[in-house]
């Protein structure tokens, strides 16, 4: 399947140069026409285009008849859906030559042609306008390690300060899931956890731009964070000769090495007349005159090596990056899956425990377990996108009421959303801040999940993460009114969770050291597809938001 590739949510546009026709009027060949459909990468149909005129007038002829060349631009998404077969296209789009700009289009495509060989490349770089690379060079040191650092949402108070990282859409632009691959690889083979990678991925998830125009527009903005972008090289080239800006765009070469768009040429006619067609002008392609046609838009001959045109003065190099080779498709598919999921929205109810034991000490700093969560909640917080949708929930017990254990606090909704005049990330924020620990308060946690369960069960949304998020301490279900008893819950979760409609639980709970106790949380969690932690501190605690965020990538 191509789905997570290509994308559900495939925004690509037919991009208009109208078709161009090349005929071959040689008088040598006669009868009808063979016709030939080309469709190339945005970026290299201009040149292709070139490349087909030259072939049109050369007279070649096949099997003694004219070839009539169609040459058309179209995202490689788009096409990839069409061939695929899933996802939306925008147009009837069935080549017979296709050229995208990346063969990892082809991972999600079954029984995809090999392809015959290679129009050009041109390396997957970083990207600053030339006065932020004046400035960053103090903050930051051309790399995937840089950028990755400066892109992890759990490290807000790091390199992010100083740099905003911009990011192409990896299921719609090569480059953008080049990028991803390659900061991965180098993430992977540091050592790195996958926490890490789950807190790039969020980040970079909220700050996509649509396009390398949209990108390099923005990298030209006044701010107080110095932008970087991740696009090709061929793309900086292009938009410093074509544009001529006043500030021009830099491309920063990552020092581990990187991944190059390799430019493949897929043939893909049925008819046999049309095959030979599309082969012959793959030969003028690959041809030295071909090869110089491509370099002099910008790009690489497929070994690397850089036309005149790669200099300084551009905002590029020709000298030949060091090589991050392209992962199997597995590996492609399984990141792109994870991006997809990434992107799904959330919905989440937290449950605040603020039952008597809440007062004690969290650890050896003193700091109480409501204090203690109650911060890092705030934190954590931070992880999510202002589309998001949470809500928040007290509970000890008859806080409404005898048998009533829970209380709302803040409904669930957008975290961007106002009430009464500012959002409801600040109101959540702010109740977060005032609550309190009742000293005499007990513990109605079964009643409670059951009631969250049930309102998260009725109140699903299938374009989302539905969550219920818990915060307790070590006592588990302490209820003198009774409610309903550890095994009870048990068996009501398990009924009720549905693998088509999931509702997960996820559970931190503080200092829980007992083993029965333990044990029980382990289950309730697992009943609903979800999962138990259990810090001992406070420090343990950061990581876990990522860890639950992590958990939709399995």
């Amino acid at each position: 399947m191509f789905v997570p590739l290509a994308g559900a949510v495939a925004l690509a546009v037919l991009l208009g140069v109208a078709a161009y026709v090349v005929v071959n009027k040689s008088p040598g060949c006669a009868g009808e026409k063979i016709q030939l459909s080309v469709v190339a990468a945005p970026d290299i149909q201009p040149a292709i285009q070139k490349i087909a005129t030259r072939f049109g007038k050369s007279g070649r002829a096949v099997d003694g008849r004219c070839v009539a060349v169609t040459v058309k631009a179209a995202d490689p998404a788009d096409v990839a859906n069409a061939m695929a077969g899933t996802g939306p296209t925008s147009g009837k789009l069935d080549p017979d030559l296709w050229i995208p700009d990346s063969s990892l289009w082809l991972s999600g495509v079954k029984n995809a042609p090999e392809p015959t060989g290679n129009a050009a490349s041109t390396p997957v770089v970083l990207a600053a306008s030339k006065t932020g690379a004046g400035k960053l060079q103090s903050a930051f040191s051309p790399s995937w390690t840089g950028l990755m650092s400066a892109a992890n949402a759990a490290n807000p108070d790091g390199l992010a300060r100083k740099v905003r990282v911009l990011a192409l859409d990896p299921t719609q632009n090569a480059s953008g899931l080049g990028a991803l691959l390659a900061g991965a690889a180098v993430l992977k083979q540091g050592g790195g956890s996958e926490e890490t990678l789950v807190g790039v991925l969020r980040q970079l998830s909220e700050s996509t731009v649509s396009t390398p125009d949209s990108l390099f527009a923005t990298l030209t903005k006044a701010a107080a964070r110095i932008p970087v972008g991740v696009t090709s090289e061929q793309a900086v080239w292009s938009y410093n000769t074509t544009t001529t800006p006043s500030n021009p765009a830099v491309a920063l070469y990552p020092a581990e090495g990187t991944v190059s768009l390799d430019y493949p040429i897929i043939v893909t006619a049925k008819d046999a007349a049309t095959r030979k067609a599309a082969q012959a002008l793959a030969t003028e392609v690959t041809s030295p005159n071909g090869r110089k046609t491509v370099q002099d838009y910008g790009f690489r001959a497929p070994d690397g090596k850089g036309g005149s045109l790669l200099k300084p003065d551009n905002g590029v190099s020709a000298k030949k990056p060091a090589a991050i080779p392209l992962p199997d498709a597995a590996t492609v598919t399984r990141l792109s899956q994870a991006w997809h999921q990434i992107k799904l929205g959330t919905r989440l109810l937290a449950l605040i425990d603020i039952s008597g034991t809440m007062a004690l000490p969290a650890d050896k700093t003193g700091v109480t377990r409501m204090r203690a969560i109650a911060d890092l909640t705030v934190e954590g917080l931070k992880l999510f996108p202002d589309k998001a949708e949470i809500g928040i929930w007290a509970f000890s017990d008859n806080l409404r009421g005898e048998g009533v254990d829970w209380k709302p606090v803040v409904q669930i909704g957008p975290l961007a959303q106002q009430i009464n005049g500012v959002t409801r990330r600040d109101v959540i924020n702010q109740a977060l801040q005032r609550a309190e620990a009742i000293p005499t308060g007990n513990t109605g946690l079964n009643d409670t999940l059951w009631a969250a369960y049930q309102k998260m069960t009725k109140e699903y949304e299938p374009d989302k993460v539905n969550t219920i998020l818990l915060f307790t301490d070590g006592v588990g279900n302490d209820d003198p009114n009774g409610g309903i008893s550890n095994t009870e819950i048990l068996s009501k979760l398990k009924d009720a969770y549905d693998p088509k409609r999931p509702v997960s639980l996820l559970i931190i709970s503080f200092n829980t050291q007992k083993d029965e106790d333990q044990a029980q949380m382990t289950s309730i969690a697992k009943a609903t597809g979800g999962a138990a932690y259990f810090p001992q501190t406070i420090l343990e605690i950061r990581n876990i938001f990522l860890k639950g965020i992590a958990r939709r990538l399995q």
